[in-house]
């Protein structure tokens, strides 16, 4: 079989190109620049004083994991409790070690709860788990170095939204017998999706349709709240940046202190990992802009020895 000249040039050209990518594939990796794991770069945990599995409540998916320095158990130390996104169908307390690692090497004691998803849950069940790992936290954790005095509500995405929803709206934390304005000293929204309506797609209508019974969160800011943090990437196509901005409203309008930083041109997962302080989380103030935040309100982070 004859091949032309001009076809066997394009498929020179052809070959060159795929060697081309894969360099360039190679030197990403080489870099950096790859996507990498962020659970096996922040690791090992051995720093930290880790408890895994700890159950707060019956059924499925209702464990948490508690990361804490290493001294938490000689000074009591304030609390974060990070809720982790996935749009209510994914997600893990596992998958977050690298988030709640961060959290614990500045200072904190961090909790990382797991929720029910959908299948078979929908709004308001993972409101309903998180308000109980509230209260867990809130009875237990001067057990594991943790000030219940000093409890901070932090949540990413999916969990943005049921973080200001147990914020705001005082009937989740009042079926525990909590108070968010009491028992809250802050909540912190990184990259939340805060409004729903109007629904888009099979899983937001199984999730939050009419069968659910679903009302927005805004619509129920209480007089009892929390400071509340917004921070938005203004390039983020997942969490609607106007959510932030129209949540922030309706909590000053009831009286509640609210801030909303912004950070130009980062998007959904770029939020994520800066807040984490991942291994590929881009240049921002975003830390500092939280412990001034946090130390507005009192929440001063003892140095970890």
């Amino acid at each position: 079989m004859r091949i032309s000249g001009r076809r066997l040039a394009c498929i020179a050209i052809a070959l060159a190109a795929l060697l081309a990518l894969a360099g360039l594939l190679a030197a990403m990796a080489l870099r950096g620049d790859a996507a990498p794991d962020r659970n096996i770069a922040a690791a090992p945990f051995d720093d930290l004083t880790l408890f895994a599995d700890i159950v707060y409540g019956p059924g499925e998916r209702h464990g948490l994991d508690i990361y804490a320095p290493a001294d938490a158990a000689e000074q009591a130390r304030p609390v974060i409790v990070y809720l982790y996104g996935g749009a209510w169908v994914g997600g893990s307390k596992e998958e977050n070690a690298w988030f709640a690692g961060n959290l614990a090497r500045r200072g904190y004691v961090a909790v990382v709860p797991d929720y029910r998803l959908y299948p078979p849950a929908s709004w308001p069940d993972f409101l309903y788990d998180n308000a109980a790992a509230l209260r867990w936290v809130k009875d237990n954790i001067a057990d594991y170095g943790g000030d219940p005095d000093n409890m901070v509500l932090l949540g990413f995405s999916a969990g943005g939204f049921n973080a200001l929803s147990l914020a705001v709206w005082p009937r989740w934390l009042e079926s525990v017998e909590m108070d968010p304005g009491r028992d809250l000293k802050a909540v912190i929204g990184l990259s939340g999706v805060y409004d729903m309506l109007p629904l888009d797609g099979h899983n937001e209508f199984a999730l939050f349709g009419p069968q659910t019974g679903f009302e927005e969160m805004g619509a129920h800011v209480g007089d009892s709240l929390p400071p509340a943090l917004f921070l938005v990437g203004t390039a983020d196509r997942v969490a609607d940046p106007g959510d932030s901005e129209r949540l922030t409203a309706q909590i000053r309008a009831k009286g509640g202190k609210a801030q909303m930083i912004a950070y130009d041109g980062l998007g959904h997962d770029e939020m994520q990992a800066a807040g984490g302080d991942a291994i590929d989380a881009p240049n921002t103030a975003m830390w500092d802009d939280i412990t001034r935040f946090l130390e507005s309100q009192g929440i001063i982070v003892p140095p970890v020895e």
